[in-house]
């Protein structure tokens, strides 16, 4: 897995030390994430889609239904997959300065739709992928559900991520000013999981559910320094 340098179109141009280029900090980004906007054009007019997502080596992939327009329209075509993480509010001495903390990564690529014969296998790690060790717990997927299912994948080619952390970078002169300035910090937080309420009865809760807050990306996450 070798690192990527940027093309043209990756390479940061605004604030370019928050760029990164390697796997590491990429993968690192990704992994802490399920859900990605996918952007495509059909007809002439541009298009971004929400979806989740799960990476395996050294291709993204996400679903839908076979019958999405979205999937239809990005097979071989080119798209643009990006993933964010909103880390924190940064407040400073002036509104010009104020800011965010983020992490993001940015693919541009060909979209791939992959052979339905794979769909179970991959349909299973992407469960595990949300949720640890659900796959083996529940039923597996009938041919109907699978048809209606289509999986696509981008390759981690032409890629970028993007960083900033830390506090406000204000003007020296207002650095004296008697205004609170710092970080506020943001992070997804998992709450206890609430049963069914059609849920049989005696049914306890499993111990993969039970762990979901120890998930990847339920985790506050850093990516390694540059």
């Amino acid at each position: 897995m070798a690192d990527e340098a940027p093309s043209a179109r990756t390479r940061l141009r605004r604030s370019p030390t928050r760029g990164r280029y390697d796997r590491t900090a990429i993968d690192a980004i990704l992994d802490a994430g399920l859900l990605c906007h996918v952007g495509y054009v059909i007809d002439g007019q541009p298009m971004v889609t929400p979806t989740l997502y799960w990476r395996e080596g050294d291709r993204v992939y996400w679903h839908g239904s076979a019958a999405s327009n979205m999937l239809r329209a990005v097979d071989g075509s080119p798209v643009c997959l990006t993933v964010s993480h909103f880390d924190g509010l940064v407040l400073a001495r002036s509104g010009f300065h104020h800011s965010v903390n983020y992490r993001s990564v940015m693919l541009l690529g060909d979209a791939r739709v992959e052979d339905a014969s794979e769909s179970p296998e991959l349909l299973d790690r992407f469960v595990d992928a949300m949720v640890p060790g659900r796959a083996a717990a529940v039923r597996p997927a009938t041919e109907q559900e699978l048809k209606a299912t289509t999986v696509v994948s981008i390759a981690i080619d032409e890629v970028s991520a993007k960083v900033r952390e830390g506090g406000p970078v204000d003007d020296d002169e207002d650095y004296e000013l008697p205004i609170w300035a710092g970080v506020v910090p943001l992070h997804l937080e998992v709450d206890a999981a609430i049963p069914d309420e059609r849920l049989a009865a005696g049914i306890e809760l499993p111990d993969h559910v039970e762990a979901v807050k120890d998930a990847r990306w339920a985790q506050p996450a850093s990516i390694p320094p540059a």
